[in-house]
């Protein structure tokens, strides 16, 4: 692959020696970022980071870090993942230590270990920051636990989007499991998820969606799975956005009084 033409900004280490972190960002709230991540900000040379990224995070970067949006939301991408990865390596050349920035937790479904891969195979140093993910903290922003005992055993985190657009095989699985089941990428395919639960036996299992979980414009919709998505299309939950199907939702501390609700409106 030819290499990126890279305009560098005015400052620049002599010798630089080549570092990459890939560092997550966490799921939003810019005070939900570890220490150790906004340590490896304060010694970047260069931060790429990701659309989901909350750019208040970026304030714990030098002035004089060279700040790289690469995109990558839903079907929008700046630069294509090879390219992105090039990137990383050139940059790392050229200025030292650069932080790759991506939200949540980059090896939970961020790409992070293709990046990383071809950062190695350049021969230069790799090190991991985890982050806070989506998957395993919206549901206890609300509350509500993924796992109680006496409810259930277990939690499933799937993928609703395989990468030729396809509804992941994984779901039916999980709608068969006595799990919670904690949906990422499927706000497009709700219908089409709630139709599986349903054909399982799940229709009155309770289930919730989360949008911008952990910050200021969070929006959450609870139900069940034969009404989450009439529920999820009036309170406007768009992406991203966050399943969760299971028992443990009706522990949320809202969810008896919405059930209530919606039964006075059907009767």
């Amino acid at each position: 692959m030819k290499l990126l033409k890279i305009n560098s900004p005015t400052h620049k280490r002599n010798a630089p020696t080549p570092h990459v972190t890939l560092v997550g960002a966490g799921p939003g709230d810019p005070d939900l970022l570890t220490i150790k991540a906004m340590k490896a900000l304060q010694s970047a040379d260069v931060v790429l980071y990701d659309a989901l990224v909350n750019k208040e995070i970026l304030n714990h970067a030098p002035e004089h870090a060279h700040k790289v949006f690469v995109g990558k939301r839903a079907n929008k991408h700046r630069f294509p993942q090879e390219t992105i990865s090039r990137m990383l390596v050139e940059y790392a050349q050229s200025h030292g230590h650069v932080v790759r920035l991506k939200g949540g937790d980059p090896f939970i479904f961020g790409r992070g270990y293709e990046e990383l891969e071809v950062v190695r195979e350049a021969g230069i140093e790799t090190s991991v920051i985890p982050g806070i993910s989506s998957a395993t903290s919206l549901a206890g922003l609300q509350q509500v636990p993924l796992t109680c005992r006496g409810v259930n055993d277990s939690f499933w985190v799937v993928t609703a989007t395989t990468r030729f657009g396809d509804l992941s095989k994984d779901v039916a699985l999980a709608a068969q499991a006595n799990t919670t089941a904690v949906i990422l990428m499927g706000r497009k395919k709700l219908e089409q998820i709630a139709m599986l639960f349903s054909a399982y036996g799940k229709s009155e299992t309770p289930a919730m969606l989360i949008q911008n979980g952990s910050l200021p414009n969070e929006k959450i919709a609870i139900g069940q799975v034969h009404n989450i998505a009439e529920i999820a299309d009036n309170e406007g939950i768009g992406t991203p956005a966050i399943i969760v199907i299971g028992e443990v939702v009706a522990l949320h501390p809202d969810y008896a009084a919405r059930k209530a609700i919606l039964q006075t409106a059907v009767a």
